[in-house]
């Protein structure tokens, strides 16, 4: 027999347990209505997660990888981007932030992180702008903003487009302001173990940008505004009226969400002293959103066997980096000595919402007692 996984990684039948009747009755009502697509639970759910971000337009979506890509494509059609042109993107990240870039026939220009807070370092953008650069995209990884303070200036010195792959990132913010909303549009995935996540996929895109928002409004639903009347060439990507319901049910509970996530790190921090365990280091603890707790170790194997002996679940985001898959051929020559390390050493620990203080305890004399050590 196996070790019993005492602490999960992530349970989402225990997050969802908290508000299963609200989520029932939520499904008992958009299967009542008898309309279940591009109905009133999405104009209410956009309606409601945009103002949560203090964004103008929030539009429902397929899926997080659908929102970057329409997002790219809606400035395509405006005439702002172009085929070949370059995108700066971080080069650890999840491959949907390249795959969006690539799907829209422009270029993504990886960029090395900050080793310590994982997310894009500005000095390294700075120096990869080119003359075919159009856009960066920072990704505000496992949770923590990027520093959007210095690539907004960045963006705005070269004009440049900023947007935003914020989704590990709902509930981030920064000085009133959340993710989302410090650039020209951004992307959110509610896949079941994001945040905010919902009962299946699902994503969206959110703007200030009106022109924008109109052009991705029909290019999510076919490319039409008014129906069997196509303006573009344009996509089947909708949230769908029973995701719509479960989102806004979670939404109303996601700042808890959040602040339970920071005090879950905020002990593993407090608690994890281990030579052998780097411990993430936050620029601004009110900005991190804690999607993820990743620490790093130059002898993860042996960490993540030594954990699960111990019934502690861990899994590794992501064990091979964008550049070095076999859909990126073409980018296996780039020097990333930084994003291959990180990506060698990464190991996500146990986080959410459901977490309780027993476990946390577990987690922490299961690091701490790593290789005989206490």
């Amino acid at each position: 027999m196996g070790v019993v996984m005492d602490v999960p990684f992530l349970s989402l039948r225990d997050v969802n347990a908290r508000y299963v009747d609200e989520l029932k009755a939520a499904a008992s009502r958009v299967i009542d209505s008898g309309w279940y697509v591009m109905g009133d639970e999405l104009v209410a759910f956009e309606r409601e997660f945009a103002a949560y971000c203090g964004s103008t337009h929030a539009l429902g979506v397929g899926n997080g990888l659908d929102a970057l890509s329409l997002i790219l494509r809606g400035y395509k059609e405006m005439g702002v981007l172009r085929d070949g042109d370059e995108v700066i993107v971080p080069a650890n990240t999840f491959i949907a932030t390249f795959l969006a870039i690539t799907a829209n026939q422009l270029v993504p220009v990886p960029v090395e992180p900050d080793p310590f807070t994982f997310n894009i370092d500005p000095e390294r953008v700075e120096a990869a702008i080119g003359p075919r650069t159009r856009a960066i995209m920072p990704v505000h990884l496992y949770g923590q903003l990027a520093d959007m303070d210095s690539l907004g200036a960045l963006a705005s010195q070269h004009g440049l487009l900023l947007i935003e792959d914020a989704a590990q990132a709902h509930g981030a913010r920064r000085n009133g302001r959340r993710a989302g909303t410090f650039g020209h549009a951004a992307g959110f995935s509610f896949f079941p173990a994001k945040n905010l996540g919902a009962l299946g996929d699902g994503g969206a895109m959110v703007t200030g940008d009106d022109e924008l928002a109109t052009h991705v409004a029909a290019l999510r639903n076919y490319g039409s505004e008014v129906k069997y009347h196509h303006l573009y060439q344009g996509f089947n990507s909708r949230l769908d009226e029973i995701q719509a319901a479960m989102l806004r049910v979670k939404l109303a509970h996601l700042d808890d969400e959040v602040s339970r996530r920071r005090s879950v790190a905020q002990r593993y921090r407090e608690g994890i002293r281990h030579e052998r365990i780097v411990l993430p280091q936050v620029g601004v603890e009110e900005s991190h959103a804690w999607h993820l707790f990743v620490v790093r170790s130059s002898q993860r194997a042996e960490l993540q066997r030594h954990l699960s002996l111990q019934g502690v679940q861990s899994q590794v985001h992501y064990p091979v980096p964008p550049h070095r898959q076999p859909a990126y051929a073409s980018l296996h020559d780039v020097p990333l000595p930084i994003t291959e390390q990180l990506h060698n050493e990464v190991l996500s620990l146990p986080m959410g919402p459901a977490l309780d203080d027993d476990a946390v305890e577990r987690v922490i004399d299961a690091c701490n007692t790593f290789g005989g050590m206490s």
